[in-house]
């Protein structure tokens, strides 16, 4: 039995096939296609399938980015028009938004462009409030009237946010079984449906954001799982979710909101699994991968989320700019990205200085020595003018690429700069390297964490390169490099469980809640998780259930969610407000058990335990001095060149060490082993590296 995962990347396609029996994994790397994704996919497919007898796949993981791409306003992805229904006096809320900008300074910033437009906004007399009560009943004409003018105007998708529907949603619910009678072919998002917080801007706005996507999604998926029975794959599609869990493809097309960041949440999800398995609570993932590196941390083997996301949004210093994107509430992998991956290009701009990003050369034409006609400098073409990069070829030798082309890109920015060829490259490093740290630090010093006690997991197409110098600078003493780093986010779909997050709203003091109250409302969430769960097919053995509480200081206006697991016989609330002090002093340097705890939301996670991977154990090497090459390699930190072993990694298995430098090629990345560095291969294959002394 065969369970196989496809990852789309801006520049690759890569897809991992795990034998459930052997534990031998296939990895292919396919060039994506941005205006077509699931080409990509099916290409890859495609290429697994030729040669083999018809395997048998018990399921296939996918990661996308085609939910975040829409939004961004990818070309050939046309965003539906849709309608909004709302309380009277409440049309531009998600045009007002919070007060806050982006871009305190930029006189001419703009936000993204309304999802909605105005007109096709209508409201309605209604009114509940804050605590539960109808103070205004529905008014039915108001709804029908609606209803009449978004049909004649050819919304393809309706939103209804009504003010504190969070707390009693009749209303909606009644909106929603008119507008299925009068608009049985429209998509429909009710927000008390999609989102509990209390919040009625971020709330209506994951509504919009939610019913933008689904005739997106739905269209999507389904042509994905046609186009996979074409050609002989008919075993269930699962996709990635934003919180790093798995969900039924059917799931995720009703609710896409959940998979906006799908893509980036696997690589943190497979960290997570990698540093369990070596006995790693603590790790930091970073991956590099050909457009973007990005960073996240992972506590007790559980990756860090936030409650919100700004999706397409900009993103600064590795921070997501507030204001900047559309809200949505739903639990989200806590991560920072920068524009540094291997096709970012390298740019002078008018005050004669350096840059590298936000631009990337992207799968087509791709960096200067890809041969495709890209003439720009990227990272990549300065490692492999540094001799980080095999000169004649990546992929095992599939790939040719061109050194001469990537010395003539360079060139270019040295004539600008008055710098040779070579300086030129290992600045580009330099600055490379010091954007990455930064989103590292983001991940670890900014939440309140020690890096120095954490593990380094590197990984990505170019992660393995730059490993050395990032962990050295925030003093991270431990590295693993997984056997296949450039599909290690592929891999990251077969080892994540299922997900289906739950919240319900509780406004008040914690002197004044109910602790028998707050279980009964877990317990309502735990069942309707078993049933989500039940129907994907997981046994009821293999369901787990996870509380958590957000709380907050009275007056504060942003809450920290802490997990609400208690022990038999512990008070829930004690237990609870403890451990926020102790969270709260973590973060911000201090806390104040003497003030009032508010409770704002609890929530439910219910994980459905998938079966995990293990790698199969490779041989130790009989004679890799023997297959050693040997090259000059420039190491920035000692702005010198270093006769420095090349090994296929192939070649290298259970006990090999040595001492730094070295490199390690292998068919989906490369490892720079820098000076003062100590590297080690254990039974699985993995690369642990270590800093001398």
């Amino acid at each position: 039995m065969l369970r196989v995962s496809v990852d789309v990347g801006g520049t690759f396609t890569d897809l991992v096939s795990l034998d459930e029996e052997t534990g031998e994994l296939v990895n292919i790397k396919v060039p994506s296609v941005p205006t077509n994704p699931e080409e990509g996919v099916i290409d890859a497919f495609k290429m697994f399938l030729d040669g083999r007898k018809k395997p048998s796949i018990r399921m296939v993981g996918h990661a996308t980015t085609i939910a975040t791409n829409a939004l961004f306003g990818q070309i050939d992805l046309r965003l539906p028009r849709i309608g909004l229904i709302t309380t009277k006096g409440f049309r531009d809320v998600i045009e007002i938004g919070r007060q806050r900008r982006a871009e305190v300074y930029n006189l001419f910033f703009q936000r993204p462009p309304m999802l909605v437009e105005r007109r096709h906004r209508y409201e309605v007399e209604e009114r509940i409030g804050a605590d539960g009560e109808v103070l205004v009943p529905l008014n039915l004409d108001d709804v029908e009237k609606a209803l009449r003018n978004l049909e004649d105007e050819g919304v393809e998708s309706l939103a209804i946010g009504l003010i504190n529907s969070y707390v009693n949603g009749s209303h909606e619910v009644k909106i929603l079984e008119m507008a299925r009678q009068h608009l049985p072919k429209v998509n429909l998002s009710a927000s008390s449906q999609v989102s509990g917080g209390y919040r009625e801007y971020e709330r209506f706005s994951t509504a919009v954001v939610n019913a933008v996507l689904i005739p997106i999604i739905h269209t999507y998926v389904s042509q994905l799982a046609l186009d996979l029975k074409v050609i002989g794959v008919s075993a269930p599609l699962y996709v990635m979710q934003s919180n790093g869990g798995m969900a039924a493809a059917e799931i995720v097309a009703d609710k896409p909101v959940t998979i906006v960041e799908s893509g980036p949440a696997s690589g943190v999800t497979a960290a997570a699994w990698l540093g369990d398995l070596f006995d790693k609570s603590k790790v930091i993932s970073f991956d590099m991968g050909g457009t973007t590196a990005k960073a996240g941390t992972v506590r007790e083997r559980v990756p860090e989320v936030v409650p919100e996301y700004e999706v397409a949004g900009k993103v600064h210093m590795g921070r997501l700019l507030k204001g900047s994107g559309y809200p949505v509430r739903y639990p989200f992998i806590d991560l920072a990205e920068c524009s540094a991956g291997g096709g970012t290009i390298a740019w002078v701009d008018d005050g004669g200085a350096l840059n590298v990003g936000p631009t990337s050369a992207g799968a087509n034409p791709g960096p200067a020595c890809y041969g495709k006609g890209g003439s720009q400098p990227t990272i990549t073409d300065a490692n492999l003018v540094l001799g980080r990069l095999n000169p004649e070829n990546l992929l095992d030798g599939s790939m040719r690429i061109y050194q001469r082309n990537a010395r003539l890109s360079l060139k270019k920015l040295g004539v600008e700069l008055d710098m040779g060829v070579e300086e030129v490259a290992a600045s580009v490093v330099r600055i490379s390297n010091s954007m990455m740290s930064k989103i590292l630090r983001i991940v670890s010093v900014e939440r309140g964490f020690d890096p120095r006690r954490f593990t380094l997991v590197a990984f990505g197409g170019a992660g393995p390169m730059h490993a050395c110098p990032l962990a050295a600078e925030l003093d991270i003493q431990d590295i693993l490099v997984p056997p296949n780093p450039g599909m290690f986010s592929a891999l990251g779909l077969l080892t994540a469980d299922l997900f289906q997050d739950y919240s319900r709203p509780l406004v008040s003091k914690i002197d004044d809640v109910d602790s028998s109250g707050i279980n009964a409302a877990f317990e309502e969430m735990e069942e309707e998780g078993r049933v989500a769960l039940l129907s994907e097919g997981v046994e009821s053995g293999d369901i787990s259930l996870h509380r958590r509480i957000d709380l907050r200081y009275l007056g504060q206006s942003y809450e920290l969610t802490i997990d609400a697991n208690v022990a038999p016989g512990d008070e829930l609330i004690s237990s609870v407000a403890s451990r926020y002090h102790k969270r709260h002093e973590e973060i911000y340097g201090y806390s104040a058990p003497d003030e009032t705890v508010e409770v704002v939301n609890i929530r439910l996670r219910a994980i459905g335990l998938m079966a995990k991977p293990c790698f199969a154990e490779r041989a130790g090497p009989h004679d890799y001095e023997g297959s050693v090459d040997k090259r000059l390699v420039y190491f920035e930190d000692d702005n010198s060149w270093v006769e420095t072993p090349v090994y296929s990694r192939s070649s290298i298995g259970e006990g090999f060490s040595r001492e730094g430098p070295a490199v390690i090629e292998q068919y989906d990345s490369t490892t720079v082993v820098y000076p003062g560095w100590d590297i080690r291969v254990d039974r699985f294959g993995v690369l642990h590296l270590r800093r001398g002394g």
